[in-house]
């Protein structure tokens, strides 16, 4: 690899790292032989997400051996899409790819990205037609895309994720984007500039497993769906109908039954039920509520996105 610092960056890969102290030395090597081809003048910036392992110190070793591996180290775990923002906040490229650390996002597929980029689009998705994971993560996986097509009404592609292509005037456009809610596609798809996907192999993770839960998956379903639609408000409306006509229906129920001698304990059921569902329909629409309004209090109190505790190589 070129031992050189490239003047004009035709291309930055930029990588979240987590976990991957033995990953970075064969990421950073398969991307150099992916690119080289395209152009010499490249930047790989690797983002380590204060990961607990060595991961840094691999990222710093890369560093040492060739300037065109750039390192940022965050203050602490932001979590992926940060990182991703935080790398794409320094990168210097006319073209952009942003891709995982684990090597599931292959580097030789960067060259077909790009060329089919210079077709005229100003981002090309990675499109995983076939994805080699374990029979769990494609679950949570389809159970998120479930959960955040239904709440906000949005209809997204279960085969795309992080990997792609992406101009630098559609990377500068979302460097402006403050949300604190923060999904990678999502927000590049709201900027609507021209796009497309493109099929592309997908690999076996090199080593490890990976660090999203279902948990987290869902949670940021539900944080990237309040952030980006006003449907679970909508939804809490419809609730509200639905709950006041099956209150008539109890009313009308209860009415026939003491009117036939039915009930011999008269109101007591009615009461006690009622109490209970319309609680919780009522503790559920607050929570909604409140979700809102917890999200407008992390937005405006304006703190930053990130935190870099280290920067390696970036010109200051």
């Amino acid at each position: 690899m070129n031992k050189t610092q490239p003047k004009n960056i035709q291309l930055s890969i930029i990588s979240p790292v987590y976990r991957a102290e033995n990953i970075v030395p064969e990421l950073v090597r398969q991307i150099g032989l992916a690119v080289s081809p395209i152009t010499e003048n490249f930047e790989i910036i690797l983002v380590n997400d204060a990961s607990p392992d060595g991961s840094w110190e691999a990222i710093l070793a890369e560093c040492a051996k060739d300037p065109r591996v750039k390192g940022i180290n965050l203050s602490r775990n932001f979590g992926q899409h940060y990182a991703i923002t935080a790398g794409l906040s320094l990168s210097q490229g006319e073209w952009n790819v942003v891709m995982d650390c684990d090597l599931q996002d292959r580097p030789d597929e960067i060259p077909n990205l790009y060329r089919k980029a210079q077709e005229g689009y100003d981002i090309v998705f990675a499109q995983r037609l076939f994805r080699i994971d374990n029979l769990f993560k494609r679950a949570s996986s389809a159970i998120f895309h479930v959960l955040y097509n239904y709440f906000s009404g949005i209809k997204t592609d279960k085969t795309i994720a992080n990997f792609g292509i992406y101009h630098h005037k559609v990377i500068a456009e979302f460097n402006k984007m403050p949300e604190r809610a923060r999904s990678f596609p999502s927000l590049v798809s709201y900027l609507g500039f021209k796009s497309t996907a493109l099929p592309v192999r997908h690999a076996a993770r090199f080593e490890g497993e990976t660090t999203y839960s279902l948990y987290k998956l869902i949670k940021l379903s539900f944080d990237v769906t309040i952030a980006n639609s006003n449907k679970p408000l909508h939804l809490a409306i419809e609730w509200g109908f639905v709950m006041a006509f099956i209150a008539f229906l109890l009313a009308l129920y209860n009415l026939l039954a003491y009117c036939t001698g039915m009930i011999s304990v008269p109101g007591f059921t009615t009461t006690v039920f009622s109490i209970w569902f319309v609680g919780g329909i009522l503790l559920a629409m607050l929570g909604i509520v409140g979700l809102y309004i917890g999200k407008i209090f992390e937005q405006v109190k304006g703190r930053p996105l990130f935190v870099i505790a280290e920067k390696v190589n970036f010109k200051e």
